[in-house]
């Protein structure tokens, strides 16, 4: 597993999600380093981090196991645990099954993931916005039409998933093409929905039993996300034991940390120093 760190401390560990890879973490890794030993990690299949190929190989529990391994590799027993998007759904797996591992817990933009199927099957307008979910299930065909013309697609589908067009530079599209190109990341990164979200996961009438929440856990939520909806945070207490707060943020679509850094940076800070 290929990761970046800096600073020193408490170990607290940034969790990227789909289509991305550590460097989605730019803006806050040098401002928590001041704080914290961060290490931020390309989870498994992503840019420099080996790929296995058997799609048995992304299921939850086993994104899951790679963090808690991580956090035993550094030497640590314990870590501040943030993800976003994928590694979000991984952050809440985290702690569900591994409370003494995660100290507190930060999630942007990634529903519990019991939340996601829940919601999904009672919701059209969820449905709508889950479209790429089914596409991706598809064998061979999503790798072709999101890697054509240099990842165009792919770019594209960034480009209009952020409300502030700004946070998403020229020189950030061809590090993400950098890092799509590494032989094996594009199917690996969509492994993860053929692993995880394939139709007879979503709508079985059968849910993985989570155990409740025992870290203390802040949400950070971008109100205008072109994929999840803002009931896919609804009735969090569905899945809590410990404390936690969700903080919204208006004009801020999915990439919330990379449109309003300084913010989160704010609130991440406040949240992990308040005792």
């Amino acid at each position: 597993m290929h990761f970046v760190a800096q600073g020193e401390g408490e170990l607290l560990i940034l969790l990227h999600g789909f289509p991305d890879f550590w460097n989605v973490w730019r803006f806050q890794i040098p401002t928590l380093a001041k704080h914290y030993r961060v290490i931020a990690p390309d989870l498994r299949g992503y840019n420099k981090t080996d790929k296995p190929k058997d799609v048995k190989e992304y299921k939850l529990n086993i994104l899951t196991d790679d963090i808690r391994e991580l956090i035993k590799a550094l030497g640590e027993e314990q870590a501040y645990v943030v993800g976003h998007d994928w590694g979000g759904v991984i952050a809440w797996s985290l702690a569900a099954f591994n409370p003494k591992i995660v100290k507190k817990l930060v999630i942007l933009n990634a529903p519990h993931p019991n939340a996601f199927t829940a919601r999904t099957k009672d919701s059209l307008r969820q449905l709508q916005m889950s479209w790429y979910v089914f596409f991706f299930q598809t064998p061979r065909i999503p790798e072709e039409v999101l890697s054509r013309n240099k990842f165009s697609f792919l770019k594209n589908m960034l480009r209009r998933s952020f409300i502030n067009k700004r946070a998403l530079r020229e020189e950030d599209l061809e590090a993400y093409t950098n890092a799509w190109s590494s032989p094996g990341s594009l199917t690996a990164a969509l492994n993860y929905y053929r692993a995880n979200m394939n139709p007879g996961i979503l709508f079985s009438e059968r849910e993985i039993e989570f155990p409740k929440i025992q870290s203390p856990t802040l949400v950070l939520w971008g109100e205008q996300d072109v994929a999840l909806s803002k009931r896919m945070i609804e009735n969090t207490d569905d899945f809590m034991e410990a404390q936690y707060q969700i903080r919204y943020f208006a004009n801020c679509g999915h990439w919330v940390q990379l449109e309003d850094p300084e913010r989160v940076n704010r609130c991440i800070l406040e949240f992990l120093k308040d005792s």
